[in-house]
């Protein structure tokens, strides 16, 4: 395969794991959206308390949807390495996310139901940058590029092969070649 036809493969490979990335995050954010303005209206509860409850309960729907959808191609034997990393980065994530919110609700005193869900939203945003590159770096490690069934490769038959009395000769030819001295010194008279 040529360079270029690589880099394609690989583009598409990236291509189709933005998407499907984007679509598990875009159910999380339905969930997340919902869970907060749930929480913000029907509870007494504060901006960013609703936000990191409802942040919790979108980061578990979407472990679900990265495992068995997005990442499922990836490496499955460290279950609960895997878990924990995910709810580590996952926390992180919650972190900006909701540090965004907070800064606009505490910070700025944007505190009315739009501007919450503006910079809910635009924290979502930020934070999911951060969250697929960990997620796919440390989380759902891909599997060594020998044993992923997508990128098999056919194998190219050995070239022409030279019988093995013929390789022989060439191979001592060449170190005889290498053996002899550049230029031929002719003895000189022996002194006492």
């Amino acid at each position: 395969m040529s360079e270029r036809g690589a880099l394609r493969a690989r583009l598409d490979l990236l291509a189709r794991e933005v998407a499907k990335f984007g679509a598990v995050g875009a159910v999380g954010l339905l969930v997340n959206i919902a869970v907060f303005n749930l929480l913000r209206h029907t509870t007494d509860l504060q901006v960013v308390r609703a936000s990191v409850l409802a942040t919790f309960v979108a980061i578990l729907c979407n472990y679900v949807g990265f495992r068995y959808w997005t990442y499922r191609d990836r490496d499955k034997t460290g279950r609960t390495r895997e878990l924990t990393l995910f709810l580590l980065f996952s926390a992180a994530g919650a972190v900006i996310e909701n540090g965004v919110l907070y800064l606009a609700t505490y910070g700025f005193d944007w505190n009315s139901p739009v501007q919450s869900n503006v910079f809910k939203i635009l924290g979502i945003g930020i934070a999911t940058l951060f969250r697929f590159w960990s997620y796919r770096t440390w989380v759902f490690k891909a599997l060594p590029a020998e044993v992923r069934p997508a990128e098999i490769r056919p194998v190219e038959p050995p070239p022409a092969e030279t019988p093995p009395a013929e390789e022989a000769a060439r191979s001592a030819e060449r170190f005889l070649e290498q053996r002899r001295p550049a230029e031929t010194v002719e003895p000189g008279p022996v002194r006492r």
